[in-house]
């Protein structure tokens, strides 16, 4: 066995560390605490805020700071957890003119609401602090200030008398400039769990899933409300399927919400403590991911950054439209960028990567809430329509029902996008098409009889002229093609690639094209004939990847016209190149360019 294998073979089991985490587990599934979980976070480093003799203690701002080396049970450690999200869901954090009081009093409250709910098991050493004094916090408040604090009532923070649990600190402001609400986040969930437990009670649902699927979820409701009272995306709604299970958000890493288009399938995380306003409008944010077709217009973008672009646009025009609220936890909103598409906004993004990288779209920090295709499904077999006509279809058939019926206005941009989206795509090759008609506007050509003349049998007598170009046609008509033959570079591509250009250059009487093939080094092929481009062309090559080379040996060579255009051909695994003259770049579809390109981008698919 190899000596790492050994190693792991005898690592010792970290007993603390997996109660712990089983611990945390059950404090975030339960529905009287898992909104609170959800927003708060944990510190269980050394040298954290925790004394040495205690479990846990927990910060205004929503940190719990957890021992790093205590053993405990699961069912303890949820008691611990639960203790210090109790403080934060009832407004313990107030000013008090003796704050140990305060705090011992709290704990005797949080510990008699645990114990007749029977959440978790209190460890041997915190029993003492059940017993409760008096039945509200002022009222043990005052009887601690008059009579003291029992010298035998133990508190989460320490295993000692006096101590206390709760650590203040400056208060964190969020996005909109407001504190967090912890207790409207704790009424919010416990009127979730309350809701279950009377649907079950009453025989309404059998399980906390049937619970979940019922239409009296804000999620639902929701989408309800765009059914019958929204019709720009009502049909879009009507086509989704709404899924609120907290363990799958969990795994799926999804903060608030994400939807996935292929399986027609919106998840809203049922913790993130929305309320109905804010749910319209994270409902509206996905279903606009949906009929905008952000998926499909990617082109080889970087997908988180090109989702946050995508997020700027959608919620300037939620709230534009007044549909909704922001949501209370942050959403990415910018006036600065109001009246901009997702294409100009994701270019600004790209020029300050690390900051934006940073940003929280609704799924999470560094996360699309543009889920992948899950499983495939019968408009990815050929059956019916296709699933980008579905939604194309959906979004601007409900655009027409919502102007018929005056609904409301919408913003100009959303119009303009959406009268865009019902046509359809222009292929590629179409697009490359136009670019030679741009640089290589069809010749005029002339009658001469400078050459012999034909005859024709009929009338052998008469000299007939014959079509010539004019005499400067050949001045200035060409173009330079810089192939990237790095290994990364698909046979395939490049064959279909070289055709089409072939082609085209034909098409348009472009006598030669300059050809530069470019990988670790550079190879000048000098002008090629364009039908020797795709048949007699030999590839060298296969190295790495620098175009820069290529693109100075054009700019600078003597036989070559300065108002000639480049057309490079690369999958954009290269440098970011300068380029002074007009370009085209001919990439495959999904890939993107590690730059923002000044020139046009044709994706082959």
């Amino acid at each position: 066995m190899p000596r790492s294998s050994r190693k792991a073979a005898h690592a010792p089991h970290d007993i603390a560390k997996e109660n712990f985490a089983a611990g945390e587990k059950l404090a975030e599934a339960h529905p009287l605490l898992s909104s609170l979980s959800w927003h708060s976070s944990i510190n269980r480093q050394e040298n954290n805020l925790c004394p040495k003799d205690g479990w846990a203690v927990v910060t205004r701002n929503g940190v719990i700071h957890v021992h790093p080396t205590r053993r405990g049970l699961p069912e303890e450690w949820l008691y611990v957890l639960a203790h210090c999200l109790l403080h934060l869901g009832f407004g313990h954090f107030q000013e008090r003119a003796r704050w140990r009081e305060w705090n011992a009093a709290c704990d005797c409250f949080v510990n008699k609401f645990l114990a007749d709910l029977k959440i978790g098991r209190p460890p041997e050493d915190l029993l003492a602090a059940i017993q409760v004094p008096a039945a509200t916090e002022e009222r043990a408040y005052e009887q601690f200030c008059e009579r003291g604090i029992p010298a035998e009532l133990q508190i989460i923070g320490t295993a000692g008398p006096h101590a206390g649990d709760m650590i203040w600190e400056p208060l964190k402001l969020g996005w909109n400039g407001k504190a967090f609400n912890w207790q409207e986040c704790f009424g919010l969930g416990l009127a979730r769990a309350v809701s279950r437990a009377v649907d079950i009670a009453a025989g309404i649902a059998t399980s906390f899933e049937d619970y979940q699927a019922s239409a009296k979820s804000l999620a639902q409701q929701a989408r309800s409300w765009f059914i019958s009272s929204y019709p720009l995306l009502g049909s879009l709604a009507a086509a989704f399927k709404i899924i609120e299970d907290l363990l799958l958000c969990q795994r799926m890493s999804i903060s608030v919400a994400a939807v996935n288009m292929e399986t027609k399938e919106i998840f809203v995380n049922p913790a993130a403590g929305l309320d109905e306003h804010e749910m319209r409008f994270v409902m509206g944010h996905e279903l606009l991911h949906v009929g905008l077709r952000h998926d499909s217009r990617l082109q080889g973008r970087d997908p988180y950054l090109w989702n946050v672009a995508c997020d700027y646009v959608i919620n300037a025009w939620l709230m534009e439209m007044g549909l909704g609220e922001l949501p209370h936890i942050g959403a990415l909103y910018d006036p600065a960028l109001k009246g901009e598409s997702a294409e100009s906004v994701y270019d600004r993004i790209v020029t300050d990567l690390r900051r934006f990288r940073k940003l929280m779209t609704m799924r999470g920090i560094g996360l699309s809430d543009i889920l992948e295709p899950g499983r495939p499904d019968w408009w990815s077999q050929g059956a019916g329509t296709s699933l980008d006509d579905f939604y194309r279809r959906a979004l601007s058939q409900g655009l027409s029902y919502h102007q018929e019926q005056g609904r409301g206005l919408l913003p100009a941009g959303l119009i303009e996008e959406i009268q865009a989206l019902s046509q359809p795509p222009i292929p590629w090759d179409v697009e490359l098409a136009k670019w030679f008609d741009e640089h290589f506007p069809p010749m005029e050509k002339i009658r001469s009889y400078a050459r012999p003349s034909r005859h024709q049998s009929s009338t052998p007598d008469i000299a007939r002229p014959r079509w010539v170009p004019p005499p400067d046609w050949a001045e200035g008509r060409t173009y330079g093609v810089l192939l990237d033959t790095s290994g990364s570079m698909d046979r395939a591509l490049l064959a279909k690639a070289l055709g089409a250009i072939a082609s085209y250059s034909i098409s348009r009487d472009v006598p030669a094209v300059r050809v530069v093939f470019c990988d670790a080094a550079t190879y000048d092929q000098g002008y090629l004939a364009p039908e020797d481009i795709a048949g007699r062309v030999k590839v060298r090559g296969r190295g790495g990847t620098i175009l820069q080379p290529g693109v100075v040996l054009l700019e600078h060579a003597k036989d070559f016209p300065d108002s000639g255009p480049l057309l490079i051909i690369t999958d954009g695994y290269c440098d970011k190149l300068t380029i002074r003259r007009e370009h085209a770049f001919l990439l495959p579809a999904g890939h993107f360019l590690p730059f923002v390109p000044k020139g046009q981008v044709f994706r082959i698919s």
